[in-house]
């Protein structure tokens, strides 16, 4: 006798009966929504940071202007939402007193909301060490995770390493992108430096060097910190390799970095030291400060005529 309940039967969706195909295609497409900006967070740990500079402004006047013209990405997250992509038009919108803004609510894992965040901030015409430091790191950790779980949604890295990945992505080497996440070794005063050294500021310390310095222990890069305040000058990519082999011997301390320091480095040029306090004893009142320089510098052109004239006589 047949059973029914053997016989495979056709597993319906009602939807297919009670909507259009057209239906059904608008239902997966992703919907814009404009949602109250008090409701939407930052990224969790966000490595880029939002700065209120002419960039920031510009983009102001063009959300006051235009609008958002493009949504930010957004997920849920329980009764609120995080923010995937778009930090930086959500603070030009609130500058400018706006309420709310256009959403685009993507379901995402913790690992590809990380992913989609890094990637879509790497576009940036100017990225700080310390930024490109974190995000990489985050990406990274990512990566590995997805590699390392066994269930069907997991995006598979391959034979390709996960670094090679980013750096192609990124366009920089698997080397270049694990310098950058060695700064996140550093301790913040160091790592202030290494981004200095692109913002055009002091005391700076170039990327190679920084990299020797993120594997000194904690306790040596604040001898190391101590010193650059002391010598008023930061150490060479050769000196912080004195320091690195050092350390790894468990020889470094506040007298061999002092030393090393202490040591002049090759083009090393002397800079002129003024004390502001001595200026301003000797330059009339009635100069103003923005014409210091320029009383200065005829000054000493008039010493030293002095010095000529006199030079002069005495011969």
């Amino acid at each position: 006798m047949d059973k029914k309940s053997n016989i495979d039967r056709p597993n319906f969706n009602l939807d297919d009966f009670f909507t259009t195909q057209e239906q059904r295609d608008d239902k997966q497409k992703e919907k814009i929504e404009n949602i109250d900006l008090s409701m939407i967070d930052c990224f969790p740990n966000h490595p880029f940071k939002v700065i209120e500079n002419d960039e920031l402004r510009k983009l102001e006047e063009s959300i006051n202007a235009n609008g958002v013209l493009e949504p930010i990405i957004v997920r849920e997250k329980g009764e609120r939402y995080e923010i995937i992509s778009g930090h930086r038009r959500k603070r030009a919108s609130e500058l400018i007193g706006n309420k709310s803004i256009p959403c685009i609510v993507r379901n995402m894992s913790d690992d590809e909301a990380i992913i989609y965040m890094v990637d879509s901030n790497m576009h940036r015409e100017f990225i700080l060490p310390s930024e490109k430091a974190k995000a990489y790191k985050m990406k990274l950790d990512a990566i590995k995770h997805q590699g390392s779980r066994q269930d069907l949604t997991s995006s598979p890295v391959g034979n390709k390493l996960s670094s090679e990945l980013i750096g192609a992505e990124a366009g920089e080497s698997k080397n270049q992108v694990y310098r950058y996440i060695r700064l996140n070794e550093l301790i913040p005063e160091l790592l202030q430096m290494v981004d200095n050294s692109v913002l055009g500021e002091s005391p700076s310390i170039a990327l190679r060097p920084a990299v020797e310095l993120s594997y000194l222990k904690k306790d040596e890069q604040l001898l190391v910190l101590d010193s650059i305040g002391y010598t008023e000058s930061t150490p060479s990519h050769a000196q912080t390799i004195e320091f690195r082999k050092l350390s790894d011997s468990n020889n470094l301390n506040e007298e061999k970095i002092r030393e090393i320091m202490e040591q002049e480095k090759p083009n090393q040029v002397p800079k002129i030291k003024l004390s502001e306090d001595k200026i301003r004893s000797v330059v009339p009142k009635n100069i103003r400060i923005n014409n210091y320089e320029d009383f200065v510098i005829k000054a000493c052109e008039f010493y030293g005529r002095h010095l000529k004239e006199r030079d002069k006589c005495e011969r």
